[in-house]
């Protein structure tokens, strides 16, 4: 399975979303909480190419997006395909 990384804060509906989304596939993932944390907010905003919004999420460290990029990818059957559970490429 992919490495699944997600930067989160703990009032953002979105990143509460994102992580139903994701347990409901029993994907592991680390989670980075950004609030008060300077440091880590810093860290997402270089990794995401400056996006500053919550959630940002990363698998294989590739950055994917926030919620409504996992979103669509769901919706399209990319999603599976990028998180290995699905034997077909993308």
């Amino acid at each position: 399975m992919s490495k699944v990384e997600i930067y989160s804060s703990e009032l953002c509906g979105f990143c509460w979303a994102a992580k139903r989304l994701l347990d409901n596939k029993k994907v592991v993932y680390e989670e980075y909480s950004v609030d008060m944390q300077r440091d880590v907010k810093h860290e997402m905003i270089e990794r995401s190419g400056g996006r500053t919004s919550v959630p940002q999420i990363f698998i294989d460290n590739h950055h994917v997006g926030g919620f409504d990029d996992i979103s669509e990818m769901e919706r399209t059957g990319k999603l599976d395909i990028k998180l290995g559970l699905s034997d077909l490429k993308l």
